[in-house]
């Protein structure tokens, strides 16, 4: 581990580390930090992390100028600079810079997520097999400078809550910005996924792009008038300057498919603290009870890998930006016979084959075995011919998906 990486532990939570240890009472998953899962102590595994010590040494690193150094630094991780969202409410750590004239903008892979606002620092949050998300910020290097990653701890407050199922999880907020980008409503506590309706949806947000999508709270602000909100546009664009950032867009697909992770690292990550939780409490073997949760997990699981609750996209689909909508095909994992569960819908959902690509993700990947062995159980009973529970997904539909996830996901047992 780097010598220029720090971990930024408060006071609070020292002794609520400590207050934790001294308790006799059995842990819950929601002891992040203490056994198993020693959240703040262990050395993550995240792709970030194993990385940092040869980012700065990478002839690729650009410190010409804030942009240069972002998207090179982005190229580095392989994060698409055409992932970009642009949020302009101040529902960050970094508020203070952030206003309807200085978006903050978001990119993201599977696992990794990048935060940059121009004059502020880099966020980025990677996603540890078990630990869930680990949250680093730096910085921006002058010159020679060294860069200085640092562990950060204040952006627990949000991101282990209810927003999260109360794990290191992603948090999308949405609200009625007033004219500085300070909230004056908010929508949607506590929950995440593609199941959000869009009357909930993209609040503080720019939202670019084709759609046909009405009755949602993007490129809006707000003020009180008369003691209610009163709502105002405010078009991306009109209010700070595109230059300022690596492309000119804040695509809708890359909003939903957002929306869509976000929802799943939630899910998955609590069900792998629940799981790692249970072991631990009974040295390795499950109660009844205990492993009558993790089977409520699992259904909750399937139900979102499967797209379940999905809300469904408005009548002529959405038409989303050519080069991210490229950028996120290009890793796709496809068949002999050429399909993928990347392969995109946008006429009435996102996806031809509703099984979600993060199934791949290294937060699925790091399931205990008793957790991945009753989703793989109960996702194969959904796509069986005439279960009634998955019966919005036709029989053809169900065919595919266990033909790609035959060829395609590692661990499959041999009964699939």
């Amino acid at each position: 581990m780097s010598a220029r990486f720090r971990i930024l532990l408060t006071l609070p939570a020292a002794l609520a580390c400590l207050g934790a240890a001294e308790t006799n009472a059995p842990p819950t998953y929601r002891d992040i930090d203490g056994p198993p899962h020693h959240y703040r102590t262990r050395t993550p595994r995240d792709r970030f992390t194993r990385a940092m010590d040869t980012i700065e040494q990478d002839p690729r690193l650009d410190r010409s100028s804030e942009k240069a150094f972002l998207v090179s630094f982005l190229k580095i991780l392989g994060v698409p600079s055409s992932s970009q969202m642009l949020v302009f409410s101040t529902t960050s750590l970094q508020l203070r810079f952030i206003s309807p004239s200085n978006p903050r903008a978001i990119y993201f892979t599977e696992d990794i997520y990048v935060g940059y606002i121009p004059g502020g620092r880099i966020e980025v949050v990677a996603l540890d097999p078990e630990l869930g998300a680990i949250f680093y910020i730096f910085d921006i290097p002058r010159e020679k400078g060294a860069i200085r990653f640092e562990r950060s701890e204040r952006c627990m407050n949000c991101h282990v809550s209810e927003d999260t199922g109360h794990v290191p999880g992603l948090v999308t907020k949405s609200v009625v910005p007033g004219p500085g980008g300070g909230s004056l409503d908010a929508f949607r506590g506590g929950q995440s996924g593609h199941g959000i309706p869009f009357s909930d949806r993209f609040g503080g947000w720019h939202v670019t792009g084709k759609h046909g999508i009405t009755n949602h709270w993007g490129n809006l602000t707000g003020r009180y008038v008369a003691g209610d909100i009163k709502t105002f546009p405010n078009p991306p664009g009109e209010r700070f300057q595109w230059t300022k950032y690596p492309v000119e867009t804040s695509d809708i697909l890359a909003h939903l498919l957002h929306e869509h992770q976000s929802g799943f690292v939630n899910r998955v990550v609590e069900a792998g603290y629940r799981a790692r939780a249970a072991l631990f409490i009974g040295d390795g073997k499950l109660t009844s009870s205990q492993s009558a949760e993790l089977d409520a997990q699992a259904r909750v699981l399937v139900r979102y890998l499967l797209f379940a609750d999905e809300v469904p996209l408005p009548a002529g689909g959405i038409e989303p930006d050519r080069t991210f909508r490229a950028d996120f095909l290009r890793e796709r994992r496809a068949t002999a016979e050429g399909l993928s569960l990347k392969d995109l819908d946008l006429s009435t959902r996102l996806f031809k084959h509703r099984c979600s690509y993060m199934i791949y993700s290294p937060v699925f990947e790091g399931l205990p075995e008793v957790m991945k062995t009753r989703i793989h159980s109960r996702l194969r009973e959904a796509l069986r011919d005439g279960n009634t529970e998955f019966g919005f997904l036709p029989a053809a539909e169900k065919k595919a998906i266990r033909g790609i996830l035959k060829a395609t996901l590692k661990g499959l047992p041999p009964s699939w």
